[in-house]
This record gives C-alpha cells, sequence and structure tokens, in this order.
C-alpha cells in the first residue's frame, strides 16, 4: 500500500526520522501526560494516529498499556517492529483520517504535528468524525501541533538554520499559501558528506478552528496547555496540547 498524499516523505527518510527529528519531541512528559488521560475513566486500549517508529507508544505500551496504531508508511512501522517491543504493538496500515480500526478506544491521540499532514480541511474534519466514533463514552483526544505563525513579518516564505548536532547541517526553505492554509517545506540535510533533500506538506489549523471540527464531531474541548509539561496556554504560546472528550452520556 503506498502512503497517502502528503506524507510520502516518511517512506524516505524512515531509517533517519529518530535521528533528525528525536530532539523535536520530547516523549518523557508526553508519555506521562498520554499515560495519564489513558486511565482518567478508567483503563482502555489507546490508540495513536501516525504512530510511526513508536517514540511515544512503545513507552506507553511498557507501562502495560494496550496500545495500538494507525500510520500509512510501511517503511516506519519497520523501525518500530525493529525495537524491543515493537512486535507486539498491533498496527493498522492505512490513512489515519478514516480510522480504518475496530474498537473502542479511552485515548486516542497525534502528537509532533502529525494531524496536519492530512491534506485537507475535509481531511481533518473527517479525522475528527472518525475519532469520535471510536471513542467509548467519556473517552479523550489528545492533538499536539504547532500555532500558525499569523504575523506580517511571515510573508508567504521562509528560509533558517534548523539546530541540529556537530556533523549534521540542515537548511528549511518554507513556502506559504496564506489562503489555502499550507506550506511547504524543503529540507536540505547535509551528514557525513552525503545530502538528501526532502519536502514536506503540511495543512495548518489554528487552535480554534480545531474546536469548531471537533464540535462538529460532538466532542468538546476540555483543556488546552502549552506543553505536555502543563505550562499554561497563552497568546504567546507557539505549540498546544489540546484535550477533547466524547461527553459521557
Amino acid at each position: 500500500m503506498q502512503p497517502i498524499d502528503g506524507i510520502s516523505y516518511s517512506e524516505e527518510i524512515a531509517d533517519v526520522y529518530d535521528a533528525w527529528f528525536g530532539d523535536y519531541l520530547d516523549s518523557a512528559p508526553a508519555v506521562d501526560r498520554l499515560a495519564s488521560l489513558a486511565t482518567a475513566n478508567g483503563p482502555g486500549p489507546v490508540l495513536e494516529l501516525g504512530i510511526g517508529t513508536g517514540r511515544v507508544s512503545l513507552p506507553l505500551a511498557a507501562r502495560g498499556l494496550e496500545v495500538h496504531g494507525v500510520d500509512a508508511s510501511q517503511a516506519m512501522i519497520a523501525q518500530l517492529r525493529a525495537k524491543p517491543g515493537g512486535a507486539d504493538v498491533p498496527v493498522t496500515i492505512g490513512d489515519f483520517s478514516e480510522m480504518p480500526t475496530e474498537g473502542a478506544f479511552a485515548l486516542i491521540f497525534v502528537v509532533a504535528g502529525s494531524f496536519f499532514e492530512l491534506p485537507s480541511q475535509e481531511a481533518q474534519v473527517r479525522c475528527f468524525e472518525n475519532v469520535a466514533r471510536r471513542l467509548r463514552p467519556g473517552g479523550m483526544f489528545a492533538i499536539n501541533g504547532l500555532v500558525p505563525d499569523a504575523s506580517p513579518s511571515v510573508g508567504d516564505q521562509d528560509i533558517r538554520l534548523i539546530p541540529s548536532s556537530d556533523d549534521r547541517l540542515i537548511l528549511r526553505f518554507r513556502r506559504f499559501d496564506l489562503v489555502e492554509q499550507r506550506y511547504t517545506s524543503n529540507y536540505l540535510v547535509v551528514e557525513g558528506g552525503a545530502a538528501r533533500h526532502l519536502k514536506v506538506e503540511f495543512r495548518y489549523a489554528w487552535p480554534s478552528e480545531l474546536d469548531l471540527m471537533a464540535r462538529l464531531a460532538g466532542l468538546r474541548l476540555q483543556e488546552r496547555s502549552a506543553s505536555w509539561r502543563g505550562e499554561p496556554f497563552t497568546s504567546s504560546s507557539t505549540s498546544h496540547i489540546s484535550i477533547y472528550q466524547r461527553p459521557a452520556a
């Protein structure tokens, strides 16, 4: 099965994903918070959308939680399977906006901005609808994402160096489509005398738009923080953790 539109890059970089993006997500506080959410209304199975190499799901499974995953990339799942405990996590290959899995979950979550790899507003709305269908009463949906920069200084493009290790250089060129709420990032990564090119497309949405998607699906915002550690979400926050809940009755 081919990766869905907008996330085929994961097939290209599965072998270096953890090394390149390991610092992007502080997994320890994410695992702590998600484990708490998974047991808030009685223990139950949890589902990660875009499980990838298992940076979050494997530590959750190690805590005794029943963890499932959905991902479109066979190559990323091969990396998951190669890790201790990775062969024991059930994973469905497919488009996570369609929720191609069975069962009712106490917690469904998506981290590191992966939700915005869904290529359109329609796909994002469909994801919320299918999440609501798969949550058990009282279940939670947790989204981790960046807050889009709406300042006039953004313009239609941006170029910058990305902090990395001493022997790795990452240059990112990003072009914005402010009308369609999309951006395309081209990464040039130079390491060990070799260069690789990576193209990533996102369809971004502000927290208020996510809240509306949730309401349309019958979910309600329960809390929003600036990080997995629980810092308050303010007008200057650059990221957010949004927790939605399906009504218990």
